[in-house]
């Protein structure tokens, strides 16, 4: 994975405040509905696309659990499984919606950063995004703010803004929130390896799930 983004002075603007990282546990809530410009974008997907073993996971950009687990787990499932080709890392959207703005007008930017600049560039501004903790209540929300960060991993700033402003690819992230909410998710993280749910999202829960995938 690579390393976080430097924070640049125009963001350094944006802050307005603190707030800690929690564990792991999750994040519990409700939806929304809106424009519907983009109706769907492929998958996001890290790893071989044809790994013998799949690991979906449901993420709400302003949780602290799924900042947690982006820092913390992820980088060990990324280095054990991703990059060693066992394991097909699949990204959904999950907005609870824990901040109404960062919840949802984050992952419509991803998207756009996804549709304009590729998969790499999307995982590249998530990691950003929760790495440096733009979304986890210690900065105030602005299309601007993700416009840059969108920018910084190659994106068009521009483009991204006016996405994330008039929602344009809302029901990809809605879409996303259904399929959860069909596999009966209700709060984030949500790690599902081949289709079953892992409880508690450790690494070491993951990694025993990934085996015994392997193993079946």
């Amino acid at each position: 994975m690579s390393s976080p983004i430097p924070i640049t002075r125009r963001r350094t603007l944006s802050a307005i405040g603190a707030a800690s990282v929690g564990s792991v546990a999750g994040c519990l809530g409700g939806g929304s509905a809106s424009d519907n410009t983009v109706q769907s974008l492929s998958r996001p997907v890290h790893g071989d696309g044809e790994a013998a073993v799949t690991v979906a996971v449901f993420e709400d950009f302003a949780c602290p659990h799924c900042r947690t687990f982006a820092t913390q787990v992820y980088p060990e499932i990324e280095t054990t499984y991703i990059e060693e080709g066992v394991v097909r890392y699949e990204h959904y959207d999950f907005p609870i919606p824990v901040d109404d703005r960062w919840s949802w007008r984050a992952p419509i930017a991803a998207r756009a950063v996804q549709d304009s600049a590729g998969t790499a560039a999307f995982f590249e501004f998530v990691e950003t995004l929760f790495a440096d903790g733009w979304s986890d209540g210690r900065h105030q929300y602005s299309d601007d703010l993700v416009g840059e960060i969108a920018g910084d991993v190659g994106a068009d700033a521009d483009t991204v803004r006016r996405a994330a402003a008039d929602g344009r690819y809302r029901p990809v992230v809605e879409a996303d929130r259904e399929t959860g909410t069909e596999r009966g998710v209700s709060g984030t993280p949500a790690v599902f390896v081949d289709g079953t749910p892992i409880e508690e999202p450790t690494y070491s829960a993951i990694e025993s799930a990934v085996e015994d995938a392997r193993e079946a």
